[in-house]
C-alpha cells in the first residue's frame, strides 16, 4: 500500500475541478430550501472534538431532531441516553461540531458545520418538553456551514431499498461479552427489548 503523506502527493491522484454545484451549495446559513429539509429529518449524527479525539453520537427524535432557532442556529435537545456524556464533555471542551441529517427514502444528506455550546435555560428546555420529560441541556450550534451531499453513498449502499439486511447480525449482548470476559450477553440481551422503549425521553 502506497501512503499518501502530503497535500502536494493526494492533489497528484484527484481531479482537482469540482462542479459548479458542488461549489455553489456551501452556504453559511440556512437557505430557505436547507432549512425546510433539516427540518423534516428526524435523525442525524453529531460529531464533537476532544483531547481523547473525535466522536460521532446518533441522534433521533419522534419528531425534527433538531429546530431551527433562525438562518444560523439550531438547537437540539439531549434526551436520555447512555450517561456517557462523551459529546457533551467534547462541546464544552472544543465546540466544534458537525452534523449529518438524513431523512428515510431521500437520497440527499444534509450537512452542517458549526460551533456549538449547551444551555440549561429553564424556557428553553421547557420548550422540548415531550409529556413531563425536559432534555437536561439543549445544544445551540451557531452554523458556519450548511451544504447537501453528493447522493451517490446512498445509491452505493441501496441504503432505502434493500430491504431488512439485519437477520443474522451479532446482537448487543453478543458485542458486550466479547468486549469482558464472563459478562452475561444472553441477559443483557433478555432485558434489552424492554429496557430500551422504556424512559425514551
Amino acid at each position: 500500500m502506497t501512503r499518501i503523506d502530503s497535500i502536494a502527493a493526494l492533489e497528484q491522484v484527484y481531479d482537482l475541478t469540482p462542479s459548479e454545484p458542488a461549489m455553489v451549495k456551501v452556504t453559511d446559513h440556512l437557505t430557505p430550501a436547507y432549512r425546510d429539509w433539516i427540518a423534516r429529518s428526524r435523525f442525524c449524527v453529531l460529531t464533537t472534538v476532544g483531547p481523547e479525539g473525535t466522536d460521532g453520537s446518533p441522534r433521533g427524535d419522534d419528531g425534527p431532531v433538531v429546530r431551527v432557532g433562525d438562518a444560523r442556529t439550531l438547537l437540539m435537545p439531549d434526551w436520555k441516553g447512555n450517561n456517557r456524556i462523551d459529546s457533551l464533555r467534547n462541546i464544552v471542551r472544543d465546540g466544534r461540531v458537525s452534523l449529518m441529517f438524513l431523512v428515510p427514502g431521500s437520497t440527499t444528506i444534509m450537512r452542517v458545520n458549526g460551533r456549538a455550546h449547551l444551555s440549561t435555560d429553564d424556557a428553553l428546555r421547557a420548550s422540548f418538553a415531550h409529556d413531563s420529560a425536559l432534555p437536561r441541556s439543549v445544544i445551540v450550534v451557531a452554523v458556519a456551514e450548511v451544504y447537501s451531499q453528493c447522493a451517490r453513498a446512498i445509491q452505493r449502499a441501496g441504503l432505502w431499498a434493500r430491504g431488512d439486511d439485519s437477520a443474522g447480525l451479532p446482537t448487543v449482548g453478543q458485542m458486550l461479552a466479547d468486549a469482558k470476559a464472563g459478562f452475561d450477553g444472553a441477559q443483557y440481551d433478555r432485558e434489552r427489548a424492554t429496557r430500551a422503549h422504556t424512559g425514551m425521553w
